[in-house]
């Protein structure tokens, strides 16, 4: 008796898995992002960390593992290089000592301010290459999946 999965399965599972697919799209696009934010220093990640500490009050750290559906280990992880660099800092909440507060340091706004035109432009060319039609689809899609 054979425990092996056959062939005709593997190119089932490659041609119509909507994991591999969005995993395979998602490492393309944040590659591109990676490039076009490299001159300031940041990746795609750490682009939209900072991103989602530009509110008007700064945010818990766990409002933002939500936002961006990570742990909260992986967050506090990820914040690391941002606050070594003085781009982000972790405060103790005011009114719940328990909390962290997340908040973009006056260096982070600024490198926050210079990357915003260059996520913009690639962010314009993915727009164009797939249809700006689509490409609102594809957004709506990905909420619910969310």
């Amino acid at each position: 008796m054979s425990n092996a999965v056959s062939f005709a399965t593997t190119v089932h599972v490659r041609d119509t898995c909507l994991c591999l697919h969005l995993q395979r799209a998602a490492r393309a696009v944040g590659r591109r992002f990676d490039a076009a934010l490299r001159p300031l220093g940041l990746t795609n990640g750490q682009f939209s960390l900072l991103m989602s500490l530009n509110r008007p009050e700064p945010p818990t750290l766990g409002s933002v593992a939500t936002l961006l559906a990570m742990d909260r280990t992986t967050l506090t992880a990820a914040l690391k290089p941002l606050e070594r660099r003085g781009l982000a800092a972790v405060r103790i909440d005011a009114t719940d000592k328990r909390n962290r507060r997340l908040e973009l340091t006056q260096e982070g706004r600024a490198l926050l301010a210079r990357a915003v035109p260059i996520w913009r432009r690639t962010h314009a060319a993915l727009d164009g290459r797939i249809g700006r039609p689509n490409a609102a689809r594809l957004r709506a899609v990905l909420r619910d999946l969310a």
